[in-house]
């Protein structure tokens, strides 16, 4: 008695058990690459306009700042999908503490771009703000 092997069955399951494996790769890289964008941390740059000095705080996002008169809060930052044009992308929230009339709470209350923060300027007579990085 001659046996033959089933080798229809065989292929079918290669090929769902290799179409699996693809699904499940492209997947997880797509949920890592999501993840990776958005960053914990925010780095800006203040520069005082009268002494000439900056300095680099590290943001935590969510938690506020205080930085002389400023009250800084950055809410979210991201960076850029592209590697060729990189863009660091943040939400940011500034208060100035000397200021006493409370209609206007916030000096500045947008998104700040990296590669042009002309886009939405941050203006203040004597700090200035700049988006530097975002991890």
């Amino acid at each position: 008695m001659l046996l033959k092997k089933n080798i229809r069955v065989g292929k079918t399951k290669f090929y769902v058990f290799f179409i699996i494996l693809i699904l499940s790769l492209i997947f997880s890289n797509y949920s890592n690459s999501k993840t990776d964008l958005e960053g914990k941390y925010t780095n800006i740059k203040v520069l005082d306009k009268i002494s000439s000095k900056n300095i680099l705080l590290k943001l935590k996002n969510g938690e506020e700042i205080r930085h002389k008169d400023l009250l800084i809060k950055s809410m979210k930052c991201k960076n850029s999908e592209f590697d060729d044009n990189p863009e660091i992308t943040a939400y940011i929230q500034v208060k100035d503490l000397t200021k006493k009339n409370k209609d206007d709470v916030f000096v500045f209350n947008g998104w700040m771009f990296s590669s042009s923060p002309s886009i939405a300027p941050f203006d203040h007579p004597v700090y200035d703000i700049w988006l530097v990085s975002c991890y």
